[in-house]
C-alpha cells in the first residue's frame, strides 16, 4: 500500500492533466488542492476547486464552504483540522470554465490516478460526505452501494436514508453541492434541511 505522505507529495507535484491529459489539457497551470489524512474519521469528497480555491490553495474558501460548514455544524478551526477532517475532491485542480462561465466537471485524470490509492491509505475514515454526482458515483460504486443511486442527483439524495443504512464503515451521506447556485434546489426540497441535516450533524459531532 502507498504511504500517504508519499501520495500527498506526489499529488502536490501532479501534472498529469497537462502532460498526459484525457482530452483537452488543463487550460492553466495545475494547482492541486487535496487534504488527505491518515487519522481523520470524516472525509469530505467534493467536486473540484473553483476559482477562489484555485487562488487560495485552501479547500472551500468560498461561500460554498460557509454553507458546507453550516450543514456540518462545525466552525472553521474544526473544518480545517486535518487530523479530524480529510478533504479529497474528485478533481484536485480547478478544471476551468465553460462557455457560460460555469465550472467544468472534475477532470477524470485525478480519479484514475489517485483516488483508489488514497482511499486505501486512509483507513480511519468512517464517514464520507459525498458531494455532487461525480462523488456519488465514485464512492457509492467503490463501496458496493451503486445500486442505491437514483437516475438523477435529486433521486440519489432523496435515497439518503437507504444509503446511510446500507453502509456502516464508512457511513455515506450523499449531498448536493453547497454552491449558492443550488439555493433553488434547497427551497424546492425542504426535507433536506429538516430531515437530513440534523442526522448529518449528529454523525459529524460523534466523530469529532
Amino acid at each position: 500500500m502507498d504511504s500517504l505522505d508519499a501520495l500527498d507529495r506526489a499529488i502536490a507535484a501532479c501534472r498529469i492533466c497537462v502532460e498526459r491529459p484525457r482530452g483537452a489539457p488543463l487550460p492553466h497551470e495545475p494547482r492541486p488542492v487535496a487534504w488527505p489524512s491518515a487519522t481523520a474519521r470524516i472525509l469530505i469528497a467534493g467536486q473540484a476547486p473553483g476559482t477562489r480555491v484555485h487562488a487560495s490553495g485552501r479547500p472551500f474558501t468560498d461561500p460554498s464552504g460557509d454553507r458546507l460548514r453550516s450543514w456540518m455544524g462545525v466552525d472553521e478551526a474544526t473544518f480545517y483540522d486535518r487530523s479530524r477532517v480529510a478533504i479529497v475532491p474528485m478533481g484536485f485542480c480547478f478544471p476551468g470554465l465553460d462557455a457560460k462561465g460555469s465550472d467544468l466537471p472534475p477532470r477524470r485524470e485525478c480519479r484514475e490516478a489517485w483516488h483508489d490509492r488514497l482511499m486505501a491509505a486512509m483507513p480511519a475514515v468512517d464517514l464520507v460526505l459525498a458531494i455532487g454526482a461525480t462523488a456519488h458515483a465514485y464512492h457509492l460504486g467503490r463501496l458496493g452501494l451503486g445500486h442505491l443511486a437514483g437516475r438523477t442527483l435529486t433521486e440519489t439524495v432523496a435515497a439518503w436514508r437507504s444509503i446511510r443504512a446500507a453502509g456502516d464503515r464508512p457511513a455515506v451521506f450523499v449531498l448536493p453541492h453547497p454552491s449558492w447556485r443550488n439555493s433553488g434546489w434547497l427551497k424546492r426540497h425542504p426535507w433536506f434541511d429538516a430531515e437530513l441535516l440534523p442526522v448529518l450533524r449528529g454523525e459529524v459531532a460523534a466523530r469529532l
